[in-house]
């Protein structure tokens, strides 16, 4: 009795260490977006997605900017997240940017688009904060993500400015995220 319980447990041990990170397909990381790594390159995509929809938007130099962005939708029509190639118009490019548009993607921490600044204070150490026109725009390293929050969820006094310094201190802990961006270079 007590070697089938021994017998049990390593086998449970055994079961549990061999199930990795990797196989999460919501799982944020430094290096890792659901099934995207870090060296994915953008003409890879349709065989790591192959059951989703990947739509390419391409606008060049008669737009006020040139995008190359590439949305990808889930079967029911859900977008998971909108992507950025790190060399734009280039299909042997890495990814640069994922803005995360499902909720479903989250860092180990749980940390998602349906998050508030309190979650990212108790779980990651902010790197800096930009002040910008329209939002507070929140650096986490230590993941390749920064997070922006829209200036309406900050007090008044720091809504119309875009020179004060913004601190940690002075962001709402119910403050939502309005995007959820990851970065790699």
């Amino acid at each position: 009795m007590k070697n089938k319980f021994l017998l049990t447990l390593l086998v449970s041990v055994f079961l549990f260490s061999c199930t990795s990170d990797e196989d999460d397909p919501f799982l944020i990381t430094a290096t890792q977006v659901g099934p995207l790594k870090k060296e994915i390159k953008i003409n890879q995509l349709d065989s790591i997605f192959p059951d989703d929809s990947i739509v390419r938007q391409t606008s060049g130099a008669q737009q006020f900017r040139s995008v190359d962005e590439i949305k990808v939708f889930e079967k029911g029509g859900k977008t998971l997240m909108i992507l950025e190639p790190l060399q734009e118009f280039d299909s042997t490019s890495t990814i640069g940017n994922i803005r995360i548009m499902d909720p479903r993607f989250e860092t180990k921490a749980g940390l998602s688009t349906k998050s508030t600044f309190k979650d990212i204070v108790e779980n990651y150490n902010i790197s800096r904060i930009e002040n910008t026109l329209s939002a507070a725009v929140v650096f986490l390293d230590e993941i390749n993500a920064y997070i922006t929050i829209d200036k309406k969820e900050l007090p008044s006094s720091l809504r119309y400015d875009t020179e004060t310094k913004i601190r940690a201190s002075q962001i709402p802990d119910d403050a939502k995220i309005k995007y959820f961006m990851i970065y790699w270079n």
